[in-house]
């Protein structure tokens, strides 16, 4: 099987959907086998909205924010991610001639996860520690690579929802970029491109003008100082695919036209062991 590209297109305001799913289509033609994990959080924030479930997060000690996943928000997840904008994807590369296949972590248990069933977070309110018990997110712990390379094999071009299953056979809400590097990981992947609305790190958020070109893994740390919130988490994810083995990561703009092809020809970006 030749090399495996790994592409996480967010699920963010901003993100141009369509041009992600044309340069998908062109990679596809010219025969470049692609695993795609996306995002939901704006679809889930929508749903959210119309059924009157407000968005809650919970902010750990050292401060990263997650989304408070509790079984009434689960539900609207897998909604979400899964019944929208998982279809939404899988049915537009198909339309484009892509025999892309939609599913979640929880099919064939994709991605396996340990539930966080103890989640310490920060009382806004008072600024103290609590514990939340009723959280169903969790930290992947082993991704069926075989499952990714027999449809890879057939032809297929699978679109993941994030979404794991637990050991309890319970869906979890999983972060999508973290999902991606795992997948990365587990299929040798060289590359893994993660599309943002955003060109990249920038040095001074939202100053475009300050992006960052090149990120060695020793200057990680330093990276994570300068990141924002949301590109916090994709720095974390690009750490754990270099540490897995993955080659580079690239941070990038799905606002432009061929977003991936551009992304591997050096724009935005790069976060390498070197």
């Amino acid at each position: 099987m030749s090399e495996v590209l790994v592409v996480k297109v967010g699920g963010g305001a901003g993100v141009d959907v369509d041009s992600v799913c044309a340069d998908l289509a062109a990679l596809a033609r010219n025969g470049r086998q692609v695993v795609l994990v996306h995002g939901a959080s704006a679809a889930v924030d929508r749903l959210s909205e119309r059924v009157g479930v407000p968005r809650r997060t919970l902010q750990s000690p050292s401060g990263h924010v997650s989304r408070y996943t509790d079984p009434e928000t689960l539900e609207l997840y897998i909604m979400a991610a899964n019944g929208q904008v998982n279809t939404k994807l899988t049915a537009r590369l198909q339309a484009l001639g892509v025999n892309a296949l939609g599913l979640s972590g929880v099919d064939g248990r994709l991605m396996a996860a340990q539930r966080k069933e103890a989640v310490r977070a920060i009382d806004p309110s008072s600024g103290r520690q609590r514990i939340v018990r009723d959280d169903f997110t969790g930290k992947i712990e082993r991704i069926n690579a075989d499952l990714l390379r027999l449809l890879l094999a057939s032809g297929y071009l699978p679109v993941i929802a994030p979404l794991a299953i637990s050991q309890a056979c319970e869906p979890l809400n999983v972060d999508g970029d973290r999902a991606a590097a795992m997948i990365a990981v587990a299929l040798g992947a060289q590359t893994l491109v993660i599309l943002t609305s955003v060109a990249g790190l920038l040095a001074r958020f939202p100053d475009e003008s300050s992006l960052v070109r090149h990120v060695p893994r020793a200057a990680l740390a330093r990276a994570l100082d300068m990141a924002d919130g949301r590109m916090k988490k994709k720095i974390l994810a690009a750490q754990e695919a270099i540490e897995g083995g993955v080659q580079r990561v690239l941070l990038a703009d799905s606002r432009r036209p061929q977003p991936i092809q551009m992304a591997l020809a050096g724009e935005g970006t790069a976060i390498t062991h070197d």
